[in-house]
């Protein structure tokens, strides 16, 4: 395996921001899945002799310098001043083929100095859901992390089970958290901080170099990110489960997708994790958790922003004031899209929410709706257990077109470019997992996969893979992989 030239700046960095750490020499590795068009765009050159050797950790491609990252993070509201990669290793960073600088990282490659008593390593199941959920992101449309591998390792890993173990190879645009600047402003090192600042302004924001206030600027522009990022998942049902401060990423990036999950039925209050038990982490939660934690992220800059700690924490709350404002800009910008709508009118959102309100008292399901309502020549009133609810609605809708002139072919073929066909659906991903993990059989693994990187397609041969879940699975829950 070549993989051109490294460039690791990360690993530049004062060595408290990481510990150097190898990957653990696992047993037998055996290559489940290689991303060869992610490759391709990463510009790697990747021979087959020994592929997974090197994604298991067994072997370190020429240039690696690896990597354990230090970052702390609020945990469901708690504060835990060490965190750290347990359980993964930076092999280092790429430049990719349109310039952009992307860490490669092995999650599941053994213990690091940030373990706490873990076994640093990854199942198999967990390694595939990320694989399946991370890919499947990334063709709807949603700026996400990216699978390039997963092998399975030849040991056991100990849960409340023995499962296979597994190794992912994870792509992301890099992994700095929020919970990375908690790591130095908790250890009141205001140097570090001023370093992971430029550093982050250097490699995501370059355009803020010349700003009049940079790190005021760095706030503004992760605010803007995030509220963009949160209103995609909305947009979809997705709920990420976990939103701690060091699952946010600063570059806008979803990241970690352990007990995350896609909504089915409409339900504004849906969680899907066992271990959110007060529902923090809700699908209706997210924007109110992520302009919570980029306060966290707000308050490590306060030194940088003003001198002045009062003056910094008026202009620092003032950009976080706009996070409501901006999250509503893009989450009914999505929903208008959603809806055919091409202009902007006063009443759009009490539209939506009038459609989402109803949705819920029928438990219609969320991606089934909005993809029959974008067929020219089809209704999903059928969802509805009170049909007469959706026609009702379906009278205000019209009546809001009216002012718009578009064809109705057209209208429904840009609404069938954003509301997708297929989704990861929560019962055939388990299902997936439970082939792989409990019977070694991968190939429901790659068939889903396969729906999944063509959402938007109808795939009418396939069109189990876009079917609500039966009524014995909607209590669905899900589990951290660690």
């Amino acid at each position: 395996m070549k993989i051109g030239d490294f460039s690791n700046s990360f690993a530049q960095l004062p060595e408290r921001f990481f510990v150097r750490q190898a990957p653990a020499i696992v047993a037998q590795p055996e290559l489940v899945i290689f991303n060869e068009k992610l490759a391709q765009e990463l510009g790697l050159d990747i021979a087959a002799v020994g592929a997974a050797a090197i994604f298991a950790g067994n072997t370190l491609p020429a240039g690696a310098d690896p990597i354990a990252m230090a970052y702390a993070g609020h945990q469901f509201g708690n504060f835990v001043p060490q965190l750290g990669d347990g359980r993964a290793i930076l092999l280092g960073e790429v430049i990719d083929q349109t310039g952009t600088r992307r860490d490669i990282q092995l999650k599941g490659a053994g213990r690091t100095a940030f373990s706490r008593g873990g076994d640093g390593r990854a199942a198999l199941g967990p390694v595939l859901r990320e694989y399946l959920l991370s890919e499947a992101m990334h063709a709807l449309g949603v700026p996400t992390t990216r699978a390039l591998a997963a092998v399975t390792t030849g040991e056991m890993v100990f849960r409340d089970r023995a499962l296979p173990g597994a190794v992912l190879t994870r792509i992301a645009a890099s992994n700095i958290r929020v919970g990375t600047f908690q790591y130095f402003a908790a250890r009141g090192d205001e140097d570090a901080i001023k370093t992971l600042a430029d550093y982050v302004i250097e490699r995501h924001y370059p355009a803020l170099r010349d700003e009049a206030n940079p790190y005021l600027a760095l706030l503004a522009a992760v605010v803007d990110r995030q509220a963009a990022l949160i209103a995609q998942w909305l947009n979809i049902g997705f709920i990420h489960g976990v939103m701690n401060t060091d699952n946010m990423t600063i570059s806008g990036e979803t990241i970690d997708f352990g007990p995350c999950a896609f909504m089915d039925a409409y339900d504004a209050g849906t969680v899907f994790s066992s271990i959110d038990q007060y529902g923090r982490y809700a699908y209706a939660q997210q924007p109110h958790i992520a302009q919570w934690n980029l306060t966290r992220l707000a308050e490590t800059l306060l030194g940088l922003i003003d001198p002045d700690e009062k003056q910094s924490i008026a202009r620092a709350s003032e950009v976080l004031d706009g996070f409501a404002g901006r999250f509503e800009h893009y989450w009914l910008a999505g929903m208008r899209q959603k809806l055919g709508l091409l202009t902007t009118q006063d009443g759009d959102r009490a539209l939506v929410l009038n459609l989402l309100k109803i949705m819920q008292e029928n438990t219609v399901d969320f991606t089934l709706f909005f993809r029959q309502f974008s067929a020219a020549d089809a209704t999903p009133r059928g969802l509805f257990s009170n049909p007469e609810a959706f026609d009702q609605w379906a009278e205000t809708w019209h009546e809001r077109l009216r002012g718009e002139a578009r064809d109705p072919a057209a209208r429904a073929f840009a609404m069938r470019q954003v509301n997708p066909a297929f989704i990861p659906r929560n019962h055939l991903v388990e299902q997936t997992l439970a082939a792989a993990v409990d019977h070694a059989d991968f190939q429901p693994f790659h068939d889903l996969l396969s729906v999944l990187q063509n959402p938007f397609e109808d795939q009418p041969a396939r069109a189990r893979y876009a079917a609500a879940p039966p009524p014995s699975d909607t209590a669905y829950r899900t589990f951290c992989g660690t």
